[in-house]
């Protein structure tokens, strides 16, 4: 009987994802006519990008 585990590559998709979603929040700050949606921009592109790589290091 062998005994063997799987590893996942879930911190990568998860990642990858959150990523994604700081492109979107970076996309903001830069088109948005208002000082207040590019500062809301920057604030998801920062929050994002921050949980993207807490992901890579709770999954890991």
């Amino acid at each position: 009987m062998s005994e063997g585990s799987i590893e996942s590559d879930k911190e990568i998709g998860v990642a990858l994802a959150l990523g994604a979603v700081a492109l979107v929040g970076v996309v903001v700050m830069l088109g948005y006519p208002s000082q207040i949606g590019r500062a809301w921009g920057f604030a998801a592109a920062f929050v994002f990008a921050l949980c993207s790589i807490v992901a890579v290091q709770v999954f890991d």
